[in-house]
């Protein structure tokens, strides 16, 4: 029996999926297409993956990493792939596969979280951060914004916690008990599922007091007097911070900014560490940071939880290597300044010179150029849906498979060739 594309005489694609987000949010996807017509193959390379998505239209790959990049042009040039969906493109399989994706005329659906969580999430044509197609010229934002109109930003679908956990342990444990059937498998995570949940263990029975210890911290940033800036931690391992900058390591971006902030923030300023959500306490911070800070560790706090939004009418400006908070600040109207080409980096919204500048002189996001860019992010790349609520996988699932499903070419106004960022971040020293 036909399917749905080829009773309407439509072009009958072939997606091939590779490692999606921790959800059976691609195998509900790949019904859809597979019900739509379309032609769906998924790659497995682990337990994991396997549990998430199994059927027919399922293959393994148990080689090495070294050996992959053939595999997945072949697999390209022998099923005559259309279309590469898979979540986040810097993955150590998923670079290869949208380099080979690319060299043939693919194209490349890239998901992730929503930069505007909680109630969206991510699916962007080539490429993500510093491969992101979306023009980094204000003019071009302008221009692409007056077409469109006012997005809902309203959040939906809140996150739950233990759904996540949940999640995130029958993907990992199935991995370390099937290890025998995939010895070669590279997980992209940068520690062992053991020792990760063993931090998670000590990290939540200390939280009570982390929380209490918060607050205060928090409370006396909120009643100090003097500037004040927030570096907010990316979770270590993290591939923003991996492959999307030239640090390599979160220690490595803090120590860079600490030391700029020595060397160049007025004796009255302060300096606030926040360390990220979903740290599993494996990095003792503090550590880090009076190793770093010397002499100067009084102007420099560390906290350990709190809230984001409580701090940012208190700030004289927030600086990140390239994480979503940095939105959230500019949304907030607090100066941003970025250590490496994030999405949203771009002149009139984000610093854009040294840092000594900044902690002198922050200067505001220009608003009528945020409201434009983020019409222009919404139109290109977010949808409706989360992958840690029941109720927004569903949506999840009917948004992210219509954009699929849609074979317009991207607007010209929100996708530009090259990456616009790209040469920007690759002189910083950025590995892409």
């Amino acid at each position: 029996m036909p399917g749905a594309a080829e009773a309407r005489g439509a072009r009958v694609r072939h997606f091939l999926f590779l490692q999606g987000p921790l959800s059976p949010l691609y195998r509900r996807i790949g019904a859809r297409l597979s019900e739509a017509g379309h032609r769906v193959t998924r790659v497995n390379f682990c337990a994991g993956d396997w549990l998430h998505w199994h059927g027919r239209e399922c293959r393994f790959w148990r080689g090495r990493l070294a050996d992959w990049p053939a595999e997945a042009a072949r697999l390209m040039a022998e099923g005559a792939i259309t279309d590469l969906v898979l979540h986040g493109d810097t993955r150590p399989y998923h670079r290869p596969a949208v380099l080979a994706a690319q060299a043939r005329g693919i194209a490349v659906h890239v998901s992730e979280l929503g930069l505007l969580r909680p109630g969206y999430m991510t699916l962007a044509r080539g490429g993500l951060g510093v491969l992101s197609r979306l023009p980094d010229d204000p003019a071009a934002i302008r221009r692409a914004a007056a077409r469109l109109g006012e997005p809902d930003l309203s959040p939906r679908y809140p996150g739950s916690f233990a759904l996540e956990a949940w999640q995130d342990v029958a993907y990992h444990l199935p991995n370390v008990a099937g290890f025998p059937l995939h010895p070669f498998y590279r997980r992209h995570t940068p520690s062992h599922p053991f020792a990760d949940y063993l931090a998670w263990a000590l990290r939540l029975a200390g939280g009570r007091r982390r929380r209490n210890e918060a607050a205060r911290v928090e409370a006396a940033l909120l009643g100090s007097d003097g500037p004040l800036f927030l570096l907010p931690l990316q979770v270590e391992g993290d591939y923003q911070i991996l492959a999307q900058s030239q640090f390599g390591t979160m220690r490595a971006a803090l120590a860079h900014a600490i030391a700029a902030f020595r060397d160049g923030a007025p004796k009255e300023a302060r300096l606030v560490v926040k360390a990220h959500p979903l740290d599993n306490g494996a990095v003792d911070w503090r550590a880090e940071i009076a190793r770093h800070a010397g002499a100067d560790g009084g102007r420099i706090a560390f906290l350990d939880g709190g809230s984001l939004a409580a701090l940012f009418p208190r700030l004289a400006g927030l600086v990140t290597v390239n994480s979503t908070a940095g939105l959230d600040a500019l949304r907030a109207g607090v100066p941003v300044a970025t250590l490496t080409p994030a999405l949203y980096d771009m002149a009139g919204l984000t610093h854009r010179g040294p840092l000594a500048e900044f902690w002198q002189a922050p200067r505001v996001p220009d608003p009528a150029l945020l409201a434009d860019f983020l019409k222009v992010v919404v139109a290109s790349s977010q949808l409706r849906g989360s992958i840690h609520n029941r109720a927004g996988l569903d949506e999840a699932v009917e948004t992210m498979s219509a954009r699929l499903l849609d074979e317009r070419v991207p607007d010209p106004d929100w996708h530009v060739e090259p990456p616009p960022r790209l040469a920007r971040a690759r002189a910083m020293g950025v590995p892409l």
